[in-house]
């Protein structure tokens, strides 16, 4: 029988105690110069803090604004919730009806602001113009209009993260109000919930912009310019941790909080938007609601949104049963590539396993479904993730972060890398089509076409898809290399004949003038094909960092190529 889980109290005391033993050393050792946290609890502000600096100024969490990332989309989800509210806008309507501009789709049946909140619209992913550096106001229309991405799903099947989806729900409350989206959900969102220290606009306005934090990649690195965030529904919101606690006090309807929904448009909310009549069986694991990522734990519900910009990341998560909430935001990156997600899952699921642990030994390993070895069989193969471009060149990405699902003996999966991880992660079947973390809490589903795995669905909004002969990097990448090398060599081979003919090799009968300027031309040829391989692969690594990418450097390489 195992020992009842030890939970400490929660109270403000506790939390900064156990904050002050995670956070400083965490942050001094990944170089990431700030971070601030705010936790709610039974209606009550327990804690705020501040830790390192914002740039001139140690980081206060009543003054210093971070920018939230893509955290700003609960904002915007609660903003198109009261609309509907008001009978506005319909869930389950077709949304090109609220649109003055035409919006290209492929599939029936239409997307609806259901399918946009829940990130299964069927878009691909765009990054051009999401963060650029500078000081602008980007026009949401014009956004949203000039380039809209392919629709590359049916809608309401699968799972694909979309920042155009949610710009778009924005841009429907624009118009359904009649009011510009940053105006609109400041005086029925920001103002309401109390968050005088928070804005959508973009640059801030005065007496803000003076208190927004430096951004920096690591603290042996000066502050970066401001990220402009092009759709800025999905993403420009810039807060404090206090107003991010006020925010959480709201949804949770507190008392003495300014009450942003109906009582039953806030279990609306929290509730699974999509089911298994359009999901299939991916929805037998965690589910996005109209606005939020089911980030459960421990046997609780816990529903939650992190938020990356090239420079900041953050992470909100409340607790409705619990009346909890908890915020965190850092203003760097860290000098390793997922310091800011190990820090953020350190003390997201420490507060969890601290304060709400599951009942039971949390050791206890999940029972073995029966026939997993041969559905283990089923899922193995290679994947990629349908949060990807899939009409530009930027396809490619998808073919350098690909997932590989081995069957291991005992019915076990070893997925690497691990969904939402770049280490790999074991898995076992828990019941059919579902997979748990073997020591941890994430689930993944399948869905089978035939007698094969196709798809896995994990984290809610994300799934990865099986890739086809041609795009399997295991064949692809050898491929790829064998020929940039024959380019490379038969580029080399000209100047390296030439050298050792001067050393006395016996020379070739001399070619007529047509075969001279075959040779010329195959020689540019190779040239112009290296350069654009090499030119690709740094606008890959551009892209894979939100870094602009100037319009004439694409045009020169597809010259070149």
């Amino acid at each position: 029988m195992s020992a009842p889980p030890v939970t400490a109290e929660l109270t403000g005391t506790d939390v900064d105690a156990w904050l002050d033993g995670l956070l400083p050393s965490a942050l001094e050792r990944s170089g990431i110069a700030g971070a601030t946290v705010a936790v709610v609890h039974d209606g009550e502000l327990l804690t705020a803090r501040g830790f390192g600096h914002a740039g001139g100024a140690p980081v206060d969490p009543d003054r210093t604004l971070f920018r939230v990332g893509s955290v700003s989309k609960v904002v915007t989800a609660t903003a198109v919730l009261q609309q509907v509210e008001q009978g506005r806008i319909e869930l389950d309507a077709d949304v090109r009806q609220y649109l003055d501009f035409p919006l290209p789709l492929r599939f029936e049946p239409p997307v609806t602001m259901r399918h946009l909140l829940t990130h299964t619209a069927g878009f691909e992913e765009q990054v051009r113009g999401l963060i650029s550096h500078g000081e602008s106001s980007p026009d949401l229309r014009e956004v949203l209009a000039a380039d809209p991405p392919e629709q590359v799903f049916s809608p309401g099947t699968t799972p694909a993260y979309s920042n155009y989806g949610y710009a778009l729900a924005g841009y429907v409350v624009e118009r359904v109000t009649g009011t510009p989206f940053e105006e609109q959900v400041r005086h029925a969102v920001l103002e309401p919930a109390g968050m005088t220290s928070s804005t959508f606009a973009q640059p801030l306005p005065e007496g803000l912009r003076d208190r927004l934090s430096a951004g920096y990649p690591n603290t042996d690195e000066p502050a970066m310019p401001f990220e402009t965030v092009g759709p800025a529904p999905a993403g420009s919101l810039s807060a404090s941790a206090t107003d991010m606690a006020r925010f959480v006090r709201a949804l949770l309807d507190e008392p003495g909080a300014g009450s942003l929904l109906a009582p039953e448009t806030a279990e609306l909310m929290r509730t699974p938007g999509l089911g298994p009549d359009t999901l299939g069986t991916i929805a037998e694991g965690p589910r996005m609601t109209l606005g939020m990522f089911d980030e459960s734990r421990n046997g609780r519900l816990v529903l939650g949104h992190g938020g990356d910009t090239t420079l900041f990341h953050s992470h909100l998560q409340v607790y409705p049963a619990e009346r909890t909430g908890v915020f965190v935001s850092m203003n760097s990156n860290g000098r390793g590539a997922i310091d800011t997600l190990e820090i953020r899952r350190a003390l997201l699921d420490g507060f969890a396993d601290r304060y709400f642990p599951a009942a039971g030994d949390p050791l206890t390993p999940a029972p073995e479904a029966a026939g997993s070895s041969d559905r283990a069989a089923a899922v193995a193969g290679r994947y990629e993730s349908t949060r990807a471009a899939y009409s530009t060149f930027l396809s490619a990405l998808g073919m350098l972060g690909q997932t590989e699902v081995t069957a291991r003996p005992d019915g076990t999966l070893l997925v690497t890398s691990g969904p939402g991880s770049v280490r790999p992660a074991g898995y076992r079947e828990i019941r059919p089509a579902v997979w748990q973390e073997i020591g941890g809490n994430r689930l993944l589903t399948t869905r089978t076409t035939g007698d094969r795995v196709t798809e896995i669905g994990f984290e809610s909004a994300f799934t990865l898809q099986r890739t086809g002969p041609f795009r399997d990097s295991s064949t692809a990448g050898p491929v790829l290399a064998v020929s940039a090398t024959a380019l490379l060599v038969g580029l080399l081979a000209w100047p390296v004949g030439a050298l050792l003919r001067r050393r006395g090799m016996p020379a070739r009968p001399s070619p007529g003038r047509a075969d001279r300027i075959l040779h010329l031309l195959t020689r540019f040829a190779a040239g112009c094909a290296l350069v654009a391989l090499a030119g690709w692969a740094t606008v890959l690594g551009m892209v894979s960092v939100l870094a602009e990418v100037p319009v004439p450097l694409l045009h020169a390489l597809q010259a070149a190529q």
